[in-house]
């Protein structure tokens, strides 16, 4: 039997913290039609079931495309079957009030609940400060079955706060569970829980920023109902991927330099032109070098999806070479370097933008 656990996919995600507007519509559909292309993937692949462990959806505000698109999957593969546990983003949203319920589509509840395929029972609970205190105690699992839990929050090995998203880890060892099918963590991860099974985090389906990068995917479960024995692979699936990169300039003096340095610090990746890109530039460069972000960024955003730069470089002074100027300039950085409440980072600042301005520059 195979099986397919994904999680996290964020549906209807604004994603407007590092795009505009139209790359974040662009970004919103891709995620959608990943979703479609993962429901082709397992009928293609014979997948029995599709196990999607919470945050299917980013607020229970979804739009009409996605609600037609995810029901239109549903009930277009009447083979599959869906088991979709709600996370702590997605609770009340449209399929709660689904009427009818497709027959392949299997819902749970803040109780635990439990269906079999087989040998193979999969079984769940939507974790909330109402159920913690027996949620526990109350799991029962047959020791011949092959067992799949699904639960989404963060796994902690003792308990967690009272809002009741922590799942712990202790209390569900040796309960004879083999796979316990997380979601909540958006990267990829998978332990041992006990003797007997394992836990994983698929992560997300697409990275959604900046703070996801990396691949991204889902995880094929191929069981052996008579065996008990599991083979699982991570299935890189995501139309994009997105990479942060830190770029040292500091012996740059100028835009031509830094656009270089980081040309040469971009071969060393596997960036291709469908990347989201974040170029972070680093180290500490003279206060007077000559330094244009936004011209980097439409140099190098011709090459990928998307592209941001960001400047988190240091600017040191040499005060000693304008101590004896006689000029407009050295009046300037001398009455901005005394000013004693000032730290050293906003004074180099301050006499950049000073400088700039000084030599009819547009301030960045």
């Amino acid at each position: 039997m195979k099986l397919i656990h994904c999680a996290d996919l964020h549906l209807d995600s604004q994603m407007n913290t590092h795009f505009g507007s139209e790359m974040s519509r662009i970004r919103r559909h891709e995620l959608l039609h990943t979703f479609e292309r993962m429901v082709d993937y397992a009928a293609e692949s014979d997948v029995s079931g599709i196990l999607i462990a919470g945050d299917m959806f980013d607020t229970e505000n979804t739009t009409e495309l996605t609600r037609n698109t995810v029901l239109s999957c549903i009930t277009a593969h009447p083979d599959i079957l869906f088991f979709y546990l709600k996370g702590n983003h997605d609770n009340n949203n449209f399929i709660t009030n689904l009427n009818p319920i497709p027959e392949n589509l299997k819902l749970f509840s803040d109780e635990w609940t439990s269906f079999s395929l087989g040998n193979v029972a999969i079984t769940g609970i939507e974790l909330s400060s109402h159920c913690k205190e027996d949620m526990y105690s109350s799991l029962t699992l047959e020791m011949n079955h092959f067992n799949i839990v699904m639960m989404h929050g963060q796994i902690s090995e003792i308990s967690g706060s009272d809002d009741g998203q922590t799942v712990i880890l202790r209390e569900l060892r040796n309960r004879n569970i083999d796979y316990l099918a997380l979601g909540h963590i958006h990267t990829y991860k998978m332990e041992e829980l006990d003797a007997r099974g394992m836990y994983c985090y698929p992560g997300c389906l697409e990275g959604r920023g900046f703070d996801e990068c990396g691949p991204h995917g889902f995880v094929i479960l191929e069981i052996d109902e008579t065996s008990h024995q599991l083979t699982t692979m991570f299935v890189p699936f995501a139309k994009r991927q997105l990479y942060t990169i830190e770029v040292d300039v500091t012996h740059c003096h100028t835009t031509q330099e830094i656009l270089h340095q980081i040309a040469d610090a971009l071969l060393g990746t596997d960036c291709d032109g469908d990347s989201l890109l974040k170029i972070v530039l680093i180290g500490e460069m003279d206060v007077e070098c000559e330094k244009d972000i936004a011209y980097l960024q439409r140099r190098f955003s011709a090459g990928y999806f998307f592209v941001k730069v960001v400047d988190e470089t240091t600017l040191k002074i040499h005060i000693e070479d304008y101590l004896l100027e006689e000029s407009l300039k050295g009046e300037f950085i001398r009455t901005v370097f005394n000013d004693t409440e000032l730290s050293e980072q906003d004074k180099a600042v301050i006499i950049r933008y000073g400088l700039q301005a000084l030599a009819g520059e547009e301030i960045q």
